[in-house]
């Protein structure tokens, strides 16, 4: 159930030179700009001036049933400027790093600022923007050159073609993304830091038809297995070979039976534990959502202010911790976007709510603890609270003793459906596999498999905790808040968990 990842023990092969693929963009030409000398061209236009630089290249391929499919690269460049003036912070954007640009952007920001002091929600200061000075660079590894990008078309082609371990495998997809960014943030109060990250992600799936029947099998869900680092987190021998069991699995759940519908013991692997997480406890905990600040589109939060310190989240097992500075994991970094220095914080307590998450600005307007998770997506977009690396810290059991404490259950693997209320309480969420434990061992596949729950009630039945041989380190880039809307990217590890007695229900429900 770990998504240990092993260096690799050989080069990357060039099985063919014919690709259809041109030649991709490797490190684009970044435009001029000094951002220190943008900086000091337009801190006059306010009290307080902060200046974002912003610059990301992603790559991506793909092949679909043994042809290459998309082979691409975005590059994106720009500045956002905050302005002071008065307790009230202003934002403008601009791609135009010309001095009439920047000007333009920081006269924008200083406008705005000055309009919205008489409604402001409350006085903001130099108290939310601390001065901070450092660098953080990110894992690297193996980068990119025109004969890997090449050599990795035929590794996802190769991919596909042992997905497709027969005729009714009707889709099998590889694909692979390859992110650069690069932020600079300055103030006019004196902060400087530079903060690079490589990151890669990866999603092998296959789909089967037969019987009547569709189903769906990948490696962890489809955009889970993401990470800080470069080429060396693919082990192709290793993928190639989990691909063709990801084929034969989507062709055993043609065959298998529904999900039953009853109340038992439900155990969630690494790769579930992830949505479980990310929506039941990320969410819920910022502090933007509990102010209401996202009531309009992402929602709100059953947590209020006097549940931190009060809460018992769940049962004693359950150790939750904010750590943006966990080797490789995909959110991690040393400053968050608004300077405030990122340190590794317990969110939940041996099951106890003890902090939120909600950077500078929000801990101020609620009097909650939080953590340093004020972060953009990108340079036009503003900064709110996101999550970052949320993680369940491992226990003390192994995998096979858990399911030898199993009399009857369902072992649950990675994500497929999902859906949870505006205030992150009521929720019920689809696996693509199930395994029955009865007596304590593994009988059968199951297909369908869902399982339902209330989140306090649900982490108060968490009855063991996976040691550290079942968690895996997954994420996402794709959560989604904000308006304007901006998708971030999220790491989760966890190991896996068993909850006892709860509802779980199939396909034919």
């Amino acid at each position: 159930m770990s998504d240990s990842i092993k260096p690799e023990s050989n080069p990357l092969p060039a099985r063919r030179q014919d690709v259809n693929a041109p030649t991709l963009l490797i490190t684009p030409q970044r435009p001029r700009f000094d951002p220190e000398k943008a900086l000091n061209l337009i801190q006059k236009e306010a009290e307080w001036v902060g200046l974002r630089w912003v610059t990301e290249t992603n790559q991506r391929r793909s092949a679909r049933n043994g042809q290459p499919e998309n082979n691409g690269a975005h590059f994106s460049c720009g500045v956002m400027i905050e302005a002071l003036i008065d307790g009230h912070i202003a934002y403008a954007g601009t791609s135009d790093l010309s001095d009439q640009g920047l000007l333009r952007a920081a006269q924008n920001a200083a406008l705005k600022a000055k309009e919205m002091t008489a409604t402001k929600v409350y006085a903001a200061s130099l108290k939310e923007r601390p001065t901070s000075v450092g660098h953080y660079e990110g894992p690297k590894g193996r980068w990119l050159d025109s004969e890997t990008l090449a050599a990795l078309s035929e590794h996802l082609i190769e991919c596909t073609r042992r997905l497709k371990v027969s005729e009714a495998i009707v889709t099998a997809v590889a694909e692979v993304s390859l992110i650069e960014s690069e932020v600079w943030y300055l103030t006019s109060s004196g902060t400087n830091i530079q903060q690079r990250q490589f990151m890669t992600g990866q999603h092998f799936g296959a789909i089967a038809q037969g019987l009547g029947d569709t189903q769906q099998r990948s490696l962890n869900g489809p955009t889970a297995r993401c990470q800080q680092g470069g080429l060396e987190a693919f082990d192709w021998d290793q993928l190639e070979a989990a691909c063709e069991s990801v084929g034969e699995q989507a062709l055993a759940l043609l065959k298998a039976d529904n999900c039953p519908t009853e109340t038992l013991d439900l155990i969630l692997a690494a790769d579930q534990m992830l949505l479980q997480i990310h929506e039941s406890i990320g969410h819920p905990l910022e502090l933007d959502r509990i102010l209401g600040d996202e009531r309009n589109y992402a929602g709100w939060s059953f947590v209020r202010p006097s549940d931190f310190g009060s809460l018992q989240y769940g049962s004693p097992l359950m150790n939750v911790t904010f750590d943006p500075a966990y080797p490789g994991e995909f959110a991690s970094y040393r400053f968050d976007d608004g300077g405030a220095p990122a340190t590794r914080e317990f969110l939940i307590k041996e099951g106890l709510l003890v902090r939120g998450l909600g950077g500078l600005e929000s801990q101020q307007r609620l009097g909650v603890q939080g953590v340093s998770n004020f972060r953009s997506s990108s340079w036009n977009r503003a900064p709110i609270d996101r999550m970052a690396n949320i993680n369940l810290e491992p226990g003390p059991t192994p995998l096979n003793d858990m399911i030898q404490h199993v009399e009857r259950g369902i072992l649950m693997e990675a994500n497929r459906s999902w859906s949870i209320d505006d205030v992150r309480n009521k929720f019920q969420f689809g696996c693509e596999i199930g395994h029955l434990i009865e007596q304590g061992r593994i009988t059968k596949i199951l297909k369908n498999p869902n399982y339902r729950g209330v989140t306090v009630p649900f982490w108060r039945a968490l009855a063991a905790v996976g040691d550290v041989t079942t968690r895996g380190h997954f994420g996402t880039p794709y959560c989604g808040k904000g308006e304007p809307h901006q998708m971030i990217r999220v790491g989760h590890a966890s190991p896996a968990c068993l909850f006892r007695d709860i509802e779980v229900f199939g396909g034919d429900s």
